[in-house]
């Protein structure tokens, strides 16, 4: 199912928690919903699981207004929230039992159900404990069957890692993008990591406003422009390598980054490159080449510039 966001606002008070936000997400397509805390995401989120009303703007979930329809949109969506609100003193199979009634899932087809959950979250070992027994991990998976226990088109997943340990929070990224081959995921972080490690697309928020849309690749060749090399040379003195080197046509800037090994940080001009020039160079004049490689601009550094001012 396409989700289509239109013009989307949401007030709390006088403060605009959405203001104006529209994007399309395709069916079967893995978004990142990244943001720093207070962005927006969540209340974005709950818009789309018309859990809460917009005074402005529309979504449309499948072709399914939130506004007209909103009974058929629920049926179509999992949603696992941040705090991932459990029955403690349940079991798993009692909770899931009771969330695929809630669904409205035949009574014959319940059992079922249930089993593939478990298998599919990986909870076979700890079928039969308490909620309230589990670890934090498990928990999560738990709030995932609960999500998907009644087969819905969309998952929509609010910081599944908060909380987790490292070798947790591994095993739910790979339980997310599984579960995404077969469905539309909208999963909202502020961990840079997360999205890169489970997403296909990345739309960042900050004070409720989309402020870029695009895959991790896109984002870095667009923050980047020029491209930037480390260029590590021997065989000549540094003079007469920079000297060389500024012969180049397509090099805008070099700047010395080590004395002792000499390295250097070389941008092009735009639109060029200037690798195959740098390596004939070295070549025609008996340098040697210690090190060239791209300094690609970093998911954090692009992450900080856009949501600091």
């Amino acid at each position: 199912m396409d989700i289509v966001v239109e013009h989307l606002t949401k007030r709390y008070g006088p403060q605009k928690a959405v203001d104006n936000v529209s994007f399309r997400v395709k069916a079967g397509e893995v978004l990142g919903f990244l943001g720093p805390n207070g962005a927006g995401k969540t209340t974005t989120m709950k818009a789309i699981a018309c859990f809460i009303k917009p005074e402005e703007g529309d979504i449309l979930v499948g072709g399914y207004s939130i506004h007209e329809h909103p009974e058929i949109i629920k049926k179509n969506i999992g949603y696992l929230a941040e705090n991932n609100p459990l029955y403690q003193e349940m079991n798993i199979i009692d909770f899931l039992e009771f969330i695929a009634k809630i669904h409205g899932i035949p009574k014959y087809l319940i059992p079922e159900r249930i089993l593939d959950m478990i298998r599919t979250c990986g909870l076979e070992g700890e079928k039969h404990k308490l909620i309230g027994e589990l670890s934090k991990g498990y928990q999560q998976r738990v709030g995932l069957a609960q999500a998907l226990i009644h087969d819905p088109d969309i998952l929509i997943l609010d910081e599944p890692t908060t909380g987790l340990d490292p070798n947790q929070i591994v095993e739910i990224r790979e339980l997310i993008k599984r579960i995404g081959k077969e469905k539309t995921v909208i999963l909202s972080s502020h961990i840079l990591a997360e999205v890169e490690a489970t997403c296909d697309r990345i739309l960042i928020i900050n004070n409720g406003r989309i402020v870029v849309d695009g895959t991790a690749a896109e984002l870095r060749k667009q923050a980047q422009g020029n491209e930037i090399l480390k260029l590590g040379v021997q065989g000549g003195s540094v003079d007469d390598i920079f000297e060389h080197l500024f012969e180049i046509e397509t090099i805008d800037s070099i700047d010395l980054l080590d004395v002792e090994k000499q390295l250097f940080e070389i941008q092009s001009l735009p639109d060029t490159s200037s690798v195959k020039a740098i390596f004939d160079s070295c070549v025609r004049n008996n340098y040697y080449i210690t090190e060239l490689t791209p300094t690609e601009t970093k998911l954090e550094d692009i992450f900080r510039d856009l949501t600091l001012h």
